[in-house]
């Protein structure tokens, strides 16, 4: 930031960070543990001190798969970029190996914990209509919830629905095929792909941007990129 002002005072600027610490028997980086947590909560506390929009590292694993670890590692430094009040978190899906490659399964179970910590961020409302005094009044001893008014009013946003939990009976889960999560996910994309309409575009523009990019390439030596 210091740098950027020199050159040129009054630019706009984003502070960030990218922390990782290290896993000491074989030197390699690690990646959604708690020290770098730690590291982003600090990093939020100086940004609010020098008064700068903060950009936070996000979804981070060094898992080679969409499993249990890369899911964990995931989770705790998201929400150490929530809680540090993160501005923008960059890599929140598909993050996999250090970033050496992605999954579109981790995308997919990413996008999905996106949603859960989107419901938890804004906290709790505590309206008088949130006490469902009135759910109360209206079930009394020995009844249930399922049926009351309150209950129909609120029953599509009161929870976060997850897209790829599971959260039937055993045996329900188990006649159905006993998936994993990442089983889900790899079926939820390739649904996605099959389904996607791209947007309509006029011939011109289309035109033009083949072109523009045939252009570019020739101008260039072809390289991996």
């Amino acid at each position: 930031c210091a740098l950027t002002q020199l050159e040129r005072p009054g630019a706009p600027v984003i502070f960030g960070n990218f922390l990782s610490s290290m896993a000491m028997r074989s030197g390699s980086p690690t990646f959604g543990t708690p020290e770098p947590a730690l590291g982003s909560l600090v990093v939020g506390q100086l940004a609010r001190r020098l008064n700068l929009p903060l950009r936070c590292a996000g979804n981070f694993t060094t898992s080679k798969l969409p499993d249990a670890q890369a899911m964990t590692e995931g989770t705790l430094s998201m929400l150490s970029a929530i809680h540090c009040g993160a501005n923008f978190i960059l890599h929140s899906a598909g993050f996999l190996d250090g970033l050496l490659s992605m999954s579109y399964e981790k995308f997919v179970l990413d996008c999905d914990l996106c949603g859960a910590l989107h419901s938890y961020v804004p906290g709790m409302r505590l309206e008088d209509d949130d006490f469902a005094l009135d759910a109360f009044a209206e079930v009394g001893p020995g009844g249930h919830f399922f049926g009351c008014a309150h209950t129909m009013r609120h029953y599509q946003t009161a929870f976060w629905d997850s897209e790829t939990a599971d959260n039937r009976p055993y045996e329900t889960w188990h006649e159905d095929g006993g998936e994993d999560a990442a089983t889900r996910a790899n079926r939820l994309w390739k649904q996605r792909l099959a389904d996607y309409e791209a947007p309509p575009m006029d011939t011109a523009t289309a035109e033009a941007l083949a072109d523009f990019v045939a252009r570019r390439k020739a101008a260039e030596d072809d390289r991996w990129h």
